[in-house]
């Protein structure tokens, strides 16, 4: 088969991940051209992979033949990046979340529709063992009328975590804890349990040096009736202590815990199969609270361009959790309960200083 040429834009944090997995499948997709805006970077990362590397994505999306292009910028210029590079390069990955502000994602969604490129965004979540098996339970409607979802992410983030760049944290490039460490829980939650009608939210800064949230919760009232709660802080100390999702229903029990996703913790129904008393061993020991879900997806977005078929994850998918985290956002400002679908107007996600300022001095 065709190699999938691949080429990176942003050689950071979370690019760690993407070449790794990458190389596993070395067999079926190559890196041809990476981009960053840091020199040093950029060279390390050309040194590491024998691609060519451009100081400019620009320059590197008008010179290179790519198949799929990576957006593994911060996160307050996914959008804008992927807009440029939707009518150049026939498949986008983007990593989360797909934009700030629901009107960039909207923009991305339109754009991508016309040019007839194929979106995907990250969430790597969807794709471990045991929170697949958790959705055909579901679709199997193993767990009766669901009654009431919690997904928690208590991680530690100390404040160098927060310093080792300037957008880190920040309203207009960043977001918060919801945004950046749970927006892929929050994907869960809203994957198992369907659309949300409403939302009443909280949050607090205490111990991350930022302008934005590092702890927040949240209860959902979702379109069926079922209740919600999402808890989040990166104020775990002195390490990272779960990533989870729980979902009860009138006929089961499941509780996916570890610190990534990744360990069943319960599994319980009242008709039970013969399945479920090997369940246990769809738990995985990832490293890290990446987990390993972005192999998976790597995968299925090489299925997908090679076999020329819809995205799983689309832009579509990745702007319901999006909405979901400015709702919960909109109610922290108005102190009120928030219905979906709904147009932001106090929502600080996305917006500068000045926006903030001037927004928060309206009734």
């Amino acid at each position: 088969m065709k190699k999938i040429k691949f080429g990176l834009i942003g050689c950071g944090r979370i690019s760690v991940k993407h070449l790794a997995v990458l190389k596993e499948l070395s067999q079926v997709a190559e890196i041809t051209a990476v981009s960053d805006i840091d020199p040093s970077r950029l060279k390390k990362v050309v040194e590491q992979t024998g691609a060519r590397g451009y100081l400019d994505f620009r320059e590197m999306i008008s010179k290179e033949t790519l198949d799929v292009a990576s957006i593994l910028t911060w996160s307050g210029n996914h959008a804008s990046i992927a807009l440029e590079c939707a009518s150049k390069v026939p498949n986008l990955i983007v990593e989360k979340p797909m934009a700030l502000r629901l009107r960039d994602a909207d923009d991305l969604i339109e754009k991508c529709v016309r040019s007839g490129t194929r979106l995907f965004i990250v969430k790597q979540n969807r794709y471990n063992p045991p929170v697949v098996m958790l959705k055909k339970a579901v679709e199997e409607c193993r767990f009766g009328r669901l009654i009431l979802g919690t997904v928690r992410v208590r991680w530690c983030r100390p404040a160098e975590y927060y310093k080792q760049d300037s957008w880190r944290g920040t309203w207009a490039m960043d977001g918060g804890v919801l945004t950046n460490q749970a927006s892929h829980h929050i994907d869960l939650l809203t994957w198992v349990f369907g659309p949300v009608d409403s939302v009443f939210a909280k949050t607090g800064t205490f111990l991350a040096p930022v302008e934005t949230e590092d702890t927040g919760v949240a209860i959902l009232k979702f379109r069926s009736g079922a209740l919600g709660v999402i808890e989040a802080t990166t104020c775990a100390r002195p390490k990272d202590l779960e990533g989870s999702i729980s979902v009860l229903g009138e006929k089961g029990s499941v509780e996916i815990a570890g610190f990534a996703v990744n360990q069943v913790r319960t599994w319980s129904f009242v008709e039970t199969r013969p399945e479920d008393q090997t369940i246990t061993a769809q738990s995985t020991n990832p490293p890290n609270v990446y987990g390993f879900g972005h192999h998976d997806f790597m995968k299925d977005v090489i299925k997908c361009v090679s076999e020329n078929r819809p995205s799983m994850i689309d832009g579509l998918e990745g702007r319901r959790s999006l909405e979901l985290i400015s709702a919960i956002y909109e109610s922290v400002e108005k102190n009120q309960e928030i219905p979906l679908v709904f147009t932001p107007q106090r929502c600080r996600l996305g917006e500068s200083s000045e926006a903030n300022q001037k927004s928060r001095g309206q009734s």
